[in-house]
């Protein structure tokens, strides 16, 4: 039988910062869905759509960089939005291994009803907005660490 005096505590659940995250993460799509049915939207398909209507057209390189998204993922995405009409995809001229992403005037109009979702989801999560800042920032922080440091233990 394993010695439970604390050999194993960093591996009790209730230790893993990773979990809640997990969690958290997951009952944040799930409360999402709703308000995205509406656009028809996946969770993705709305982080594409953001970073559209700011920028109106971006390469297929920078959105994945964007989202930390491989193209694998990104791909389906893509082709669902421009199926919907909310995006057109075309090779780019300087290197056609890249997609040039433009917002088209259907997928403009969803900005317009979708501005409602970020309100309604920090009520959702029930933070403070000075909590929020701290959370967004301590998040944003591990990503940039780990980030840096991929691939240097492998």
């Amino acid at each position: 039988m394993a010695n439970d005096n604390g050999d194993y505590e960093s591996l009790r659940l209730q230790n893993q910062v990773c979990f809640p995250l997990y969690a958290c993460t997951k009952e944040i799509i799930r409360q999402y869905t709703p308000y995205l049915k509406e656009l028809n939207l996946t969770y993705t398909q709305y982080l594409v759509m953001m970073v559209l209507w700011e920028k109106e057209t971006v390469s297929s390189r920078e959105l994945a960089e964007c989202l930390h998204l491989d193209y694998g993922t990104l791909s389906p995405v893509l082709k669902r939005l421009d199926q919907t009409g909310y995006l057109t995809r075309e090779r780019s001229l300087e290197d056609e291994r890249l997609l040039k992403l433009t917002l088209t005037d259907e997928g403009r109009k969803r900005k317009s009803s979708a501005v409602r979702i970020p309100p309604a989801m920090t009520e959702c999560v029930g933070l403070s907005q000075e909590e929020l800042k701290t959370l967004y920032f301590l998040t944003n922080k591990a990503l940039r660490h780990m980030e840096s440091h991929s691939g240097k233990d492998s």
